[in-house]
């Protein structure tokens, strides 16, 4: 099977994007305020939705958490599955394992208004392995880290990874989809920035890469923020700016039903 090599250049990131989606415009928002929800319902044990009002875009991202909502998830059978709140802003049901093939809607209420969403959770596709090697771009002795999986003939697929390099999330967005590569074998590369908020990855360094299969809207999402190039992973901060959101009425986030699978190297 022919074999695709996906460089991702951040710094060249709508140049080299727009060529396999189109051009999305967006608006940056200084202001705050605005309600945030991060949600994800995986094929683990255990789900988070996380609300917060987001910050303006000059301000520090620290995000007042929003407490005291009526949070719920509500499979294809009907089956209602309620959210308790532990830490303030973070609401979780132990309960709900969710399975490929499956349809789910979230529903949040706060602030006297209901918002909904709802996600359909791809097939896995397995992450077969990750490497390290040295960066074509970067510092010296500077690493890269290469994801390697099959990407499925039969279905359109999209792709949504974490890395963690020494237990500390790198703030990229790592996203790609299947358009141009479908049904093949994918290396795709991770590289981190040079700002402060990204961390580079040297020889003995030890990195974690999560793969979430996502679906399209769910794509369109970090896509976009990838594009504009900002520092939000899932599990991390949302931008203050205002990518498409698949949850309505429109606010600042997302709901994903995800698969979710990880591996773990010490960088050669």
């Amino acid at each position: 099977m022919k074999k695709i090599v996906i460089y991702l250049y951040i710094l060249a990131i709508t140049a080299s994007i727009s060529a396999c989606e189109k051009v999305i415009d967006i608006k940056v928002a200084n202001d705050s305020g605005k309600l945030v929800i991060e949600g994800a319902v995986t094929d683990q044990a255990g789900q988070t939705i996380k609300l917060s009002r987001n910050v303006a875009f000059t301000s520090t991202n620290t995000y007042p958490a929003v407490t005291g909502a009526t949070v719920s998830v509500t499979d294809q059978n009907g089956k209602v599955y309620a959210f308790t709140e532990g830490a303030a802003g973070t609401y979780t049901n132990a309960a709900l394992t969710g399975a490929s093939g499956q349809t789910y809607q979230m529903n949040v209420n706060t602030g006297n208004q209901t918002y909904t969403a709802t996600s359909t959770m791809p097939l896995k596709v397995a992450l077969d392995s990750i490497t390290s090697a040295d960066s074509d771009f970067g510092g010296k002795g500077k690493k890269k880290i290469t994801v390697h999986f099959h990407d499925p003939v039969a279905t359109a697929d999209q792709y949504n990874f974490l890395l963690f390099v020494n237990g500390k999330q790198v703030t990229r967005v790592f996203t790609v989809d299947d358009r141009f590569t479908n049904g093949n074998d994918i290396n795709f590369d991770l590289r981190t920035g040079n700002d402060d908020n990204d961390q580079a990855i040297y020889a003995g360094d030890n990195v974690t890469v999560q793969m979430q299969c996502i679906d399209h809207a769910v794509f369109t999402y970090w896509f976009s923020l990838q594009q504009q190039g900002t520092g939000s992973g899932p599990g991390g901060s949302v931008s203050p700016s205002n990518p498409p959101t698949n949850i309505t009425p429109a606010v600042f986030g997302y709901f994903s039903a995800q698969t979710v699978q990880s591996k773990t190297i010490v960088v050669k």
